[in-house]
C-alpha cells in the first residue's frame, strides 16, 4: 500500500482497534453521515471536460453508500457466515470500464469521546478505505483513498509491476467531493456490479436442501462424441444419496449449509465404458460451491486437497460443473492409476436434473 503520514497511520491504528472490537455487533449510527439513521448515498459522475482536464484521474463514476449492504443478495455463502457489520460501501467505475469495482468497510469515529473527531472506514487485513467528512453544504469529502484499494493485499508481490500499475487507481483519484443523492441511486449503481439473471433462479444453497437427495447428469450420444473427439466423458452424474445425506446428518450444521456437504461425481468414459466415482466435500463461496476431492470412498490415501471442482447454478434449472484447471477426474484421484495424471479435455458440463434412480450406484 502507498505510504501515509504519521498522523494517518496513528488514526488508522486507532480505527482498526476500535473496528475490530465492534465487528461482533452492528456498528453504531454516525449522525454526521445520516442524522436520521436511514441509508444515505453520495456520488459524482465526471463529465468528459473534467476528465480531459485531469488526465491522471481514472475514476469516471464514484459512489459511497452508508447503511445496509447494497451489494449482497442470496447466494451460496452460508447464512451463518454472512457479515452484517459492514456499513460503508464504495464503488468506482474507471474510464472505459463496463462494470464498477467495489469495497466494503466499517466506519467509526476515530475518537468516540470527541464529537469533533473525524470518521475513518477500515477494511479487512488492517487496511484503510478512506477518511470521511461532511461539509456545511452536505457534501461528502472522501480522502485518503489508496490507489490499490480494490487489489488483494498481496497483489504487489503476485503481479508484475506493469499489471499492478494498470489495475491501480490514478494519481489524481483521491480527495473526492461527492453530492448527496437518493439512496436508490447508490443501490442502482451497485446493482451494475453483478446484474441478476432471472433465468438462474434460486441459489443452489436454497434449491438443494441439506436433508434431501439430488441427481443431475448428462449422457452423450455417438453423434455428439463424434463431433467432440477429445471428450473423454460418455456419461456423468453428480448426486447426493443415502451415504452423503447420512454423513451430513451426523456431522453437518444446517446453519452453515452447504459447508460440509458431500457430493459424489460418477464419470463413465468412452474407453471400455470405465466408470469412476469420486467424492467431494463442498463449501459455499460467493456464487458457487467449491468442492475438494475427498478420500472417503477410496481405498487409498493421498494428498488430494488441491483437486477441486465447482458447482454453479445454470439457466432453467440446470447445474454447471467445472474444473477449469485440471478437468473433471476420470480416474480415482487416490488410486495408483492416477499417478498425478488426472487431466482430460472435459472441463465444463451443463447438467440436467434427473430422477434419483439415474444416480444409483
Amino acid at each position: 500500500m502507498t505510504s501515509r503520514t504519521m498522523t494517518s497511520a496513528l488514526f488508522g491504528a486507532a480505527l482498526f482497534a476500535l473496528a475490530g472490537a465492534a465487528r461482533a455487533e452492528q456498528p453504531p449510527n454516525l449522525p454526521e453521515l445520516s442524522p436520521t439513521g436511514a441509508d444515505v448515498c453520495f456520488g459524482r459522475v465526471y463529465d468528459a471536460a473534467h476528465l480531459k482536464a485531469h488526465p491522471h484521474q481514472k475514476v469516471a463514476r464514484i459512489f459511497f453508500f452508508y447503511g445496509h449492504d447494497p451489494v449482497s443478495r442470496p447466494n451460496e455463502d452460508p447464512t451463518a457466515n454472512q457479515d452484517n457489520s459492514y456499513n460503508g460501501f464504495l464503488t468506482t467505475t474507471v474510464r472505459g470500464a463496463k462494470k464498477p469495482e467495489w469495497a466494503s468497510s466499517w466506519c467509526h469515529k476515530s475518537d468516540p469521546s470527541d464529537p469533533s473527531s473525524g470518521i475513518g472506514c477500515g477494511m479487512d487485513c488492517d487496511r484503510s478505505l478512506a477518511s470521511l467528512k461532511v461539509d456545511d453544504k452536505g457534501k461528502l469529502l472522501l480522502s485518503g483513498l489508496s490507489p490499490d484499494v480494490f487489489l488483494d493485499p498481496d497483489a504487489s508481490e503476485s503481479m508484475s509491476k506493469a499489471e499492478y500499475a494498470r489495475q491501480q487507481l490514478g494519481s489524481e483519484d483521491d480527495n473526492f467531493k461527492l453530492d448527496p443523492m437518493p439512496a436508490e441511486t447508490c443501490k442502482a449503481e451497485f446493482a451494475r456490479i453483478d446484474p441478476i439473471d432471472p433465468s438462474l433462479g434460486d441459489p443452489l444453497r436454497a434449491r438443494l436442501k441439506p436433508d434431501q437427495p439430488f441427481c443431475y447428469g448428462r449422457d452423450y450420444d455417438d453423434a455428439h462424441l463424434k463431433s467432440h473427439p477429445n471428450q473423454t466423458t460418455r456419461s456423468i452424474r453428480v448426486f447426493r444419496g443415502p451415504i452423503e445425506l447420512a454423513s451430513f446428518a451426523a456431522d453437518g450444521d444446517k446453519a452453515n449449509w452447504p459447508d460440509g456437504a458431500d457430493i459424489a461425481v460418477s464419470v463413465t468414459t468412452r474407453q471400455k465404458g470405465a466408470k469412476v466415482t469420486q467424492t467431494y466435500s463442498c463449501q459455499g463461496e460467493a456464487d458457487q460451491w467449491r468442492c475438494s476431492a475427498s478420500a472417503k470412498m477410496s481405498n487409498f490415501s493421498c494428498d488430494i486437497s488441491q483437486k477441486e471442482i465447482y458447482l454453479k447454478r445454470g439457466a432453467n434449472g440446470t447445474v454447471m460443473l467445472a474444473n477449469p484447471n485440471n478437468a473433471v477426474a476420470v480416474v480415482d484421484l487416490c488410486s495408483k492409476a492416477a499417478n498425478g495424471k488426472t487431466k482430460s479435455d472435459d472441463k465444463v458440463y451443463r447438467l440436467e436434473p434427473m430422477p434419483q434412480s439415474a444416480c444409483a450406484p
